[in-house]
């Protein structure tokens, strides 16, 4: 035994490969694994083969667990972490942590409730080029930000129904792919309030505007940050774009440059570069095994104080940015 008892509540890809993170780093046993797939299932038991199965989140908690991984659908996060927070468990939850920053709020009103650690698995922030370009900012080498520029294009879009229904989503590409770029730039600047808002938001080609039987499928948007710098994204599903994904987090200072960007088209490769004036540094290339870090860190910092973690309070700021980018 490793001593961390730990639940996994959705076995799907993500979750399987935030299991493996965490059991090949040693750090915790799986006492009990739920899906409603018994393919997922079986997937998840190769990984742990001594694991529960249980039928949900009700039999999990009652079995004296340290903590709970979920991955499941976006419209159950909030409501699961919850219950989760207030039996005593702490959470590492898929993003979004939400629908709205209202969700966000009362998950983080449980959190501090229960004085129970709750990560979110906000990934890219633990890609060898981010931690590289985010060392560099606060380090004052950016001088003074005054551009970032926040690029998330998926050739293919998501595999299941519940992703373009608004009820269960809360959203389209903004609410799953641009969250990410959203916590990058305000982590990345120190969490700077944003102070307006500006988007425009297409499904299907047309403008979206009041309908809400559609979520949108092309996203862009200006965010105003405190101190004037200005944070511009674009994000899609689908878009005719030349290679499988774009992805991009750029900045721009009054003293230097910096960005991370994939590598042809990949979802998984990314390269890190620092620029002055038409000089480019290589901060980082791949490989870069990022994709289960964000788990381990949780885990470890689970090992060794379960307690609320303040810095979770930042998930309202990404949660509220997003509710303007939709309006609400």
């Amino acid at each position: 035994m490793t001593g961390l008892r730990l639940g996994f509540l959705g076995t799907g890809w993500i979750g399987r490969h935030r299991m493996a993170a965490i059991v090949d780093n040693g750090l915790a046993d799986v006492i009990a694994i739920s899906d409603p797939s018994d393919e997922m299932q079986l997937e998840a038991l190769a990984i742990a083969p001594a694991a529960a199965v249980v039928a949900d989140l009700d039999r999990m908690l009652a079995l004296d667990l340290d903590g709970i991984v979920i991955a499941t659908p976006s419209a159950l996060h909030a409501a699961q972490t919850i219950q989760a927070l207030d039996a005593g468990v702490a959470v590492f939850c898929q993003k979004p942590l939400g629908r709205s920053a209202e969700e966000v709020d009362a998950v983080l009103a449980a959190a501090r409730r229960a004085d129970r650690l709750l990560h979110v698995d906000l990934s890219y922030r633990h890609t060898a080029a981010m931690q590289a370009i985010a060392d560099r900012i606060r380090s004052g080498g950016l001088g003074r930000p005054q551009l970032v520029e926040l690029v998330f294009h998926n050739a293919y879009g998501p595999d299941k129904a519940w992703f373009y229904d608004p009820a269960l989503s809360g959203g389209g590409c903004v609410m799953d792919l641009g969250v990410h770029l959203i916590d990058l730039a305000l982590w990345t600047l120190g969490w700077p309030a944003v102070e307006e808002v500006r988007a425009h938001l297409f499904a299907g080609g047309a403008p979206l505007g009041d309908r809400t039987d559609v979520v949108e499928d092309l996203a862009t948007a200006s965010l105003t940050l405190e101190g004037g710098t200005v944070v511009t994204l674009a994000c899609s599903w689908r878009l005719h774009a030349g290679e499988e994904a774009a992805i991009a987090a750029r900045f721009y200072g009054t003293d230097g440059g910096a960005g991370m960007s994939n590598v042809a088209g990949s979802f998984f490769d990314f390269e890190g570069h620092w620029h002055r004036g038409t000089a480019r540094e290589v901060l980082s290339v791949p490989p870069d095994a990022w994709g289960g870090r964000a788990a381990v860190a949780w885990a470890e910092r689970l090992a060794s104080d379960p307690r609320y973690d303040p810095a979770a309070d930042r998930y309202r700021d990404t949660a509220r940015a997003l509710d303007r980018i939709y309006g609400r």
